[in-house]
């Protein structure tokens, strides 16, 4: 597995000194969906140069208007570009063939997608697939929630996002997703490369 580092909520450079607290430990790091919004393009850019070598997403939770986005988030240095699989198919497609035109990858976020969309999404063997519990729901639920089960075909690419913890690393069954998603268990706590050491230590 690999771990994915996502930055919510803070400025370009905070991010920057927080993924360099922990860069040893994770593998992608994501420039989240409030990061972009606040700073645009930008965001994206200023990460992919302080981290060149590691690989950066962009969630930009594209759900129309797909290779407009898309073209606009792998050009600024995105490595993968998240979009929404509630989409009509079309966008899903657009996103596909712009992640192949620039030799990058699509993630496809399934946040509240019913059982009929995931299965017409899982056709796209190139995507990577998220499972994913959203912010709100983890927060406005009253419940702690996350990710402990996940039931998918192995032979697809899926990463898993939402109140991810090593208790609940511990508590997944076989197979594992090949991405883990961290997000507030990092980047709110104390010693965040303790955090980060501490999941890279239980996925090896």
């Amino acid at each position: 597995m690999k771990t994915q580092l996502a930055l919510d909520r803070l400025t370009i450079e905070d991010a920057i000194r927080l993924a360099r607290k922990t860069e040893k430990y994770i593998d992608l790091i994501e420039v989240g969906t409030s990061l972009i919004k606040e700073f645009g393009m930008t965001s994206i850019s200023r990460l992919k140069e302080a981290f060149p070598d590691k690989e950066i997403v962009g969630d930009i939770k594209t759900i129309d208007n797909a290779i407009y986005e898309f073209d606009l988030c792998f050009n600024a240095g995105s490595d993968i570009a998240t979009v929404m699989g509630v989409s009509p198919l079309p966008t899903i497609e657009a996103c596909l063939n712009s992640a192949a035109k620039h030799g990058k990858l699509a993630m496809i976020d399934l946040l509240n997608t019913s059982p009929t969309q995931r299965d017409a999404l899982l056709k796209y063997k190139d995507a990577i697939f998220c499972d994913h519990i959203s912010k709100d729901e983890q927060e406005m639920s009253g419940k702690k929630k996350s990710i402990d089960r996940v039931n998918y075909d192995p032979s697809l690419k899926w990463a898993v996002a939402g109140g991810i913890t090593v208790d609940s690393i511990k508590r997944m069954i076989e197979p594992r997703p090949h991405i883990l998603i961290v997000g507030s268990a990092i980047t709110n706590a104390e010693q965040p490369e303790k955090v980060a050491e501490a999941f890279r230590k239980i996925i090896g």
